[in-house]
């Protein structure tokens, strides 16, 4: 696993001088902000394969960063990059993603050395499955241990086979979809998790958006995403949804980059279209009255208001840091920007909002997904035709005392019950809009320039408290 292991290394280091650097502000002992940063366990395992009539040996690791919660959480990715620093890193950012979102888990992370573009699904099933099995034999998944989620080159698929091996293996036990979350809707999964982490970038530019201080001198006019210049890296499940949903409330995505190239229309992109066109001729290429940018990378140092990394980490690194234009970097993947690029951006007055806040949206509604199927029932079934009764009481008063009667449409809009996906974007945008205040209010007390420092500090606090509840330190 060691193909990878600069890039890897690099991303753990910047990891903990992030750390390092939040850590200088905190009053916790030492010896607790030495646990708090130490990685807990780290598991590799190697299995044979048939693949085309040939043994393979795969390649698999699972690193549990911090137990001060349980069960710890994170994600699993297929790639042939997969490397130990670089799993290690993304646990340990999951550790303090979830501590900064309120979730009550502690970080993992997960990698299968294995390509998922040129292997078949009988190969991609297999693999996953005996990953699954290898796990489950040593106790180190399930709902109260460990649970895994979609990552980079997984999706709800894999998530569907693992949780339909953990269930033969461990045959009887109630809760055992809860051993991972991501699901099909059909299978245990929960609705509003496709879209999740896109739709918490979106709520957390929002709230950036509003904040006047935050903004000031950034010739940025606040309160609105109207009409604001957005840059998308990476047209996948976050950057997708990202771009979607800013759009939807009146940005203008002007670039989209993927592996590819880039494209770029200062007027606009149709972001719905452009993805469809994507998948349709399998590039980004040559969509309608947009310009063709031969290297997607140049499109990270073209001027906008917004620029959404939501590829891979070290993106932005010290050798395009100096030429980023983008008044606001939104972090949509992990780890996008270099610690050494983080120093020339904050320099040069740009506004970050760090990966451990913007894209906590998928473990956020991962946790729901997780009480859902520890709850054995959909959110909403219990209360939604009470609420709408209690609604359309509500609405036949008003047409009595006023003595007119309202439409159709207007009465199903008033009337309308709680169901789980609205109960699943609500939790979420209430959550990103606290997180987002929490950090705020952390780089006001203690005297904190930048947003990542402010959360990660935020997010030692509330890990240090644990374990000083766990009496595990004087």
């Amino acid at each position: 696993m060691a193909d990878n292991h600069n890039e890897g290394a690099k991303f753990l280091k910047s990891v903990h001088q992030y750390f390092d650097n939040a850590a200088k502000f905190s009053n916790l002992a030492p010896g607790i902000l030495e646990q708090i940063k130490a990685c807990n366990s780290v598991y590799k395992v190697s299995f044979p394969i048939e693949i085309d009539g040939k043994i393979e040996v795969v390649e698999g690791i699972r690193v549990q960063h911090s137990h001060h919660k349980l069960p710890s959480k994170g994600g699993i990715r297929f790639s042939m990059q997969v490397d130990e620093d670089e799993v290690k890193a993304l646990a340990t950012l999951m550790t303090f993603k979830c501590a900064v979102v309120d979730v009550p888990f502690g970080g993992a992370k997960g990698g299968v050395k294995i390509n998922p573009r040129t292997s078949s699904v009988k190969t991609l099933e297999k693999v996953t499955r005996r990953y699954a099995a290898e796990l489950i034999k040593k106790n180190l998944i399930g709902p109260g241990m460990d649970v895994p989620a979609p990552d980079y080159g997984t999706g709800s698929r894999e998530m569907a086979w693992i949780a339909d091996t953990y269930q033969a293996l461990k045959y009887g036990e109630t809760n055992a979809l809860g051993c991972v979350t991501g699901k099909p809707v059909g299978q245990g999964g929960i609705r509003g998790r496709a879209e999740a982490t896109g739709l918490g970038v979106y709520f957390g530019i929002r709230e950036a958006l509003a904040d006047r201080e935050l903004l000031e001198g950034k010739n940025l006019d606040g309160d609105t995403m109207q009409g604001k210049r957005i840059i998308v890296q990476g047209l996948g499940n976050v950057g997708y949804h990202a771009a979607y949903f800013c759009q939807q409330d009146g940005a203008l995505i002007v670039g989209i980059a993927e592996r590819e190239g880039g494209i770029y229309n200062e007027n606009g992109i149709d972001v719905k279209e452009a993805f469809k066109h994507r998948s349709e001729t399998g590039s980004i290429l040559d969509f309608k009255d947009s310009k063709n940018i031969e290297n997607s990378l140049d499109l990270l140092e073209t001027e906008c208001d917004i620029l959404i990394p939501a590829a891979l980490e070290n993106q932005i690194n010290i050798n395009n840091a100096a030429k980023v234009k983008a008044k606001i970097i939104a972090e949509g993947a992990n780890g996008p920007v270099t610690q050494e690029a983080e120093e020339i951006l904050l320099q040069n007055g740009i506004i970050i909002l760090p990966d451990l806040y913007l894209n906590a949206g998928g473990v956020t509604v991962s946790y729901f997904e997780w009480l859902k199927n520890l709850s054995n029932v959909r959110f909403g079934r219990m209360g939604k035709r009470a609420e709408e009764a209690s609604y359309r009481r509500l609405v036949n008063a008003i047409e009595t005392a006023t003595g007119k009667s309202m439409n159709t449409q207007e009465k199903a809009m008033l009337i309308h019950g709680s169901d789980e996906i609205d109960l699943v974007r609500s939790g979420l945008e209430d959550t990103m809009i606290n997180a987002y205040h929490e950090i705020r209010e952390t780089m006001r007390k203690k005297n904190i320039s930048d947003m990542r420092t402010a959360a990660f500090l935020t997010a030692i606090e509330k890990i240090g408290v644990s374990y000083e509840a766990l009496g595990i330190f004087p």
